[in-house]
């Protein structure tokens, strides 16, 4: 890569940590510091839910589906938007006027505390795995672009990423936000997107040279598409970095639209990056490694320049969602499982826990990233877990009267086990551990519930009446 391009890498950093440090100016209180004193507008809140959304299995992960199957790449971040629609017309009025922090203090108001824990546990577990996932795409392109050792590559992006999120929490997660948000829609739609089709000598070219299942819309398989429904459109509802950017949002007409969009966006994004990766395929047929196919593709199409914008825009969108969800993580770990310890605990040492536990839990996360280095692998552990376990909870939660906390407890415990032991048994790729997951959620969560007694009313009246065994 030439100098100018890593000079232009270089100044993005520092901007970010400069922005970073501005934010860090506003995050005062321990709602300024999760969400960010719930005060976005329209279009803040549409960049940062869009740049949460899109991140490193978005981007390097779509890149390499494109470049293997084709068109039907797109599955993996449609469902992802199909998510956040769902999530807007369904759920953001009720998850709105919650005025809660994270899901699990949801749950801890509608069940009791004991579902609050364990579904926090399971929360921070998905939401630092996404950041895993962040990680190793920052890494596979710092390492494409500059040739360093794939350990080191993470551990600079992940360490700048974790740096910003520390000094400021929601407030320079979103100002940096913002920032990266209009530099990966440039970066795409202006600059790669079209550049990528000529190099490969336009659509009509790629029409010739490519099989014709890469233009169809299910070459991946049914079986596949139907598992990033249950990873990814079941997940983005009951996801805590969701939830989290949901609660930024100033009035419910803000929330509501601003998510709609950001699916939508979402979308776009998905067919965009999918071409690319289909670009890649004829320009650079043998590629050792196709997670590499947007990096690689950047460096065999664009010029000197232009190049380091195109990169500042991957990172853009790997950085936004792994700020975002190692915020997610820290949160639900010092707001569900730490706080309800110390009761009497002061926004200053809320403020002060909750950036220590970030660095703990970026710590984690760049050992993870180190030890798996795949980013589907890691984002398929995530969903898995997250979809299988919490979603009959939550749904319910809000729609079931007969619910029950006992219910809520042993659906969440029992599912995640059937879950992890399944993807040990079949392999983290295997469809199979997340439909048993859910089936054991629902049966057991619906058993459960009908079994047993009302006996308490809800402390949210936003809730149903909280159910539990007398």
């Amino acid at each position: 890569m030439n100098t100018v391009d890593g000079l232009v890498i270089i100044i993005y950093f520092l901007l970010l940590i400069f922005v970073g440090i501005l934010g860090s100016r506003r995050a005062k209180t321990s709602e300024d510091y999760i969400v960010a004193g719930r005060n976005l507008g329209f279009t803040m809140y549409l960049a940062c839910l869009a740049a949460v959304i899109l991140g490193g299995a978005s981007t390097i992960g779509t890149a390499r589906l494109g470049y293997e199957f084709g068109l039907s790449g797109l599955w993996l971040v449609s469902m992802l938007g199909l998510g956040i629609v769902v999530m807007g017309i369904f759920f953001s009025k009720k998850i709105f006027s919650l005025k809660v922090l994270t899901i699990s203090q949801m749950l801890t108001e509608r069940y009791n505390a004991q579902t609050g824990v364990i579904s926090a546990l399971v929360a921070a577990i998905y939401a630092m795995m996404v950041s895993v996932t962040q990680v190793i795409g920052m890494g596979t392109v710092l390492h494409v672009l500059l040739g360093w050792n794939l350990t080191f590559s993470m551990i600079i992006g992940g360490t700048i990423a974790l740096s910003y999120t520390i000094l400021g929490g929601m407030w320079s997660v979103t100002m940096t936000d913002i920032v990266q948000f209009i530099i990966m829609t440039i970066g795409i739609f202006a600059i790669m997107l079209p550049m990528s089709l000529s190099k490969a000598g336009g659509w009509s070219n790629l029409q010739a040279e490519l099989p014709t299942s890469y233009f169809g819309i299910n070459s991946i398989g049914g079986m596949e598409i139907f598992q990033y429904f249950l990873l990814f459109c079941l997940g983005m509802v009951v996801a805590q970095d969701i939830w989290q950017r949901l609660f930024t949002a100033r009035t419910l007409k803000v929330a509501r639209l601003g998510t709609l969009g950001a699916g939508i966006y979402s979308l776009f994004y998905a067919i965009a990056i999918s071409i690319i990766g289909m670009c890649a395929f004829v320009a650079i047929p043998a590629l050792n490694d196709p997670q590499t196919a947007f990096t690689s593709m950047a460096l065999e199409t664009l010029p000197t320049g232009i190049l380091g914008i195109v990169l500042a825009s991957v990172l853009s969108a790997l950085m936004s969602t792994s700020s975002g969800t190692l915020l997610a993580s820290s949160t639900l770990i010092v707001n569900d499982i730490i706080k309800p310890l110390v009761p009497s605990m002061s926004e200053k040492i809320f403020l002060k826990a909750s950036r220590f536990t970030t660095l703990a839990t970026g710590v984690v996360t760049m050992i993870f990233a180190v030890w798996i280095q795949d980013v589907l692998v890691a984002l398929d552990v995530a969903y898995a877990v997250l979809s299988g376990s919490l979603f009959f909870p939550i749904v319910f939660g809000f729609f079931w009267r007969k619910a029950t906390s006992k219910a809520a407890f042993f659906s969440i415990l029992l599912s995640a086990a059937v879950i992890l032991i399944g993807l040990v048994v079949q392999g983290i790729t295997a469809t199979e551990p997340i439909v048993y997951g859910l089936i054991t959620s629902f049966i057991s969560f619906v058993t459960i519930s009908l079994t047993s007694k009302q006996t308490q009313i809800s402390t949210n009246p936003k809730l149903p009446k909280k159910q539990s065994v007398s």
